[in-house]
């Protein structure tokens, strides 16, 4: 055991010293941060460009578009047609584009807009949106007015209703908490591709690693006072302990960066507060200086992301995180002792990959079912529970189900272990034989 702790120690202390470790710690949670920050300034800036367009109405709408935002509309006389489009521009470049209203605009709101680049979203459906509603007005009025019904537009109004679906979730407890499909599937997807990616970086560090070894002969030194599987075993774990250590860095610092970001974001608004349903929003954005939308978006994302949700989601996390690895990295660490080089891996890495894919794809599915028996069973058999049991723990999974995925996942892990180490205790020592399946069939039966 103390030969296992050694080989531990190596390699923990081998890959922290490197460089690549520092950057990339350092760098990862700070491209979050940057990325958080960019989102939150997405969401509270405003469109400050401004640009003329030029509106050549050919309808019998009388100025039917107002100033949008910053975007001036300018109404003129001169002959401009779509062919001539492209020169109007170029020689009157204050304006940033030319739109046409057809003629028959009432029946066909075909709406043309050149202009020297993409006009943004937002500037599109609020144009769209603007002619929508002067459109429909004009018809509703000549409509109201042939039925010459007292009051009908009031009375329409009246049958108008606005429905708001909540989703609350009633826990075993008896506890009702708010919920909301949108963020608990992005929570799932997020963790399901971090969990992917970095289950196949660290476990390919692991076969990587046996396989310089074997390349160098330094196997050769080490095998003689440490046995095959402690040695297998201490790498695993050892680059295990790395990645650990990586990600307890990541969450502290993006915590610590999610919260001064808040701070400096929403510098008066109590988070405590705002996860109650009864805090008045109007009050707090008119403090605050935030739009009341924006606000409610906020409120919907603190009450689902609470403490505990939050502690709950990181544990379960770490825990398939390494359950995930050990159980591929000592598959890999079994193809890497299997080969000579990196090349003949790819017969061996394939199926394991692929693996990895139908999990991560079942994962995408389980977002828009995550109680399908596809779902369900995929969340509970170790090779792909790890990917789509993330998926599905945002949205609630019994108590049984999360236990018996664990309690597989650790199985696995222990089996393929002991598996894996009675072909690393033969394929370590062979050179320049190209392995088979069927070799490495005979390689677990040697005694």
């Amino acid at each position: 055991m103390n030969n296992t702790f050694t080989v531990i120690a190596r390699e923990f202390t081998t890959r922290v010293r490197k460089k690549s470790f520092l950057l990339i710690t350092i760098f990862v949670p700070l491209l979050i941060v940057v990325f958080y920050a960019f989102l939150m300034w997405l969401m509270f800036r405003d469109d400050t460009n401004e640009r003329q367009i030029v509106v050549v109405n050919n309808s019998t709408l009388v100025n039917p578009i107002d100033t949008i935002g910053n975007n001036i509309f300018t109404y003129t006389e001169d002959t401009i047609t779509e062919k001539n489009a492209a020169e109007y521009l170029k020689n009157h470049t204050e304006y940033y584009a030319v739109m046409w209203l057809p003629e028959n605009i009432m029946n066909n709101a075909d709406v043309p807009v050149y202009s020297t680049s993409q006009v943004p979203m937002d500037l599109k459906h609020s144009i769209a949106e603007q002619l929508k509603t002067r459109i429909e007005t004009i018809k509703k009025d000549s409509l109201f007015e042939s039925l010459n019904i007292p009051d009908i537009e009031s009375k329409l109004d009246a049958t108008k209703a606005k429905v708001n679906v909540r989703t609350l979730i009633v826990e075993e407890t008896g506890e009702v908490k708010e919920g909301s499909a949108e963020i608990t599937s992005v929570i799932g997807m997020v963790a399901c591709i971090i969990i992917f990616f970095f289950v196949l970086m660290y476990a390919t560090q692991v076969m990587k690693g046996v396989i310089e070894e074997k390349e160098n002969r330094i196997i050769e030194v080490l095998v003689s006072s440490v046995k095959p599987f402690q040695f297998l075993l201490g790498k695993i774990i050892g680059i295990a302990a790395v990645g650990l250590l990586q990600f307890t860095i990541w969450i502290v610092l993006i915590m610590i960066a999610v919260v001064g970001i808040q701070f400096v974001a929403m510098p008066n608004i109590d988070m405590e507060a705002l996860r109650s349903t009864a805090t008045d929003l109007t009050a707090m954005a008119q403090v605050s200086n935030i739009d009341v939308d924006n606000l409610k978006v906020v409120q919907k994302i603190s009450q689902i992301l609470n403490p505990n949700f939050v502690m709950s989601f990181i544990g379960v996390f770490l825990f398939y995180f390494l359950g995930s690895y050990l159980l591929y990295a000592s598959l890999f660490a079994a193809i890497g002792s299997a080969v000579d080089n990196e090349t003949d891996s790819q017969q061996f890495m394939t199926p394991l990959s692929i693996i990895l894919m139908v999990g991560f794809y079942i994962g995408f599915g389980a977002m828009k079912n995550p109680e399908s028996s596809l779902a369900v069973w995929s969340s509970i058999i170790p090779f792909t529970s790890p990917m789509v049991m993330l998926v599905r723990f945002p949205f609630g999974v019994p108590a049984w189900e999360l236990i018996s995925s664990m309690l597989l996942l650790v199985a696995a892990f222990i089996f393929f272990t002991w598996l894996s180490a009675r072909i690393y205790r033969v394929g370590i020592l062979m050179y320049g034989k190209k392995t088979t399946w069927k070799e490495l069939l005979k390689w677990i039966t040697y005694k």
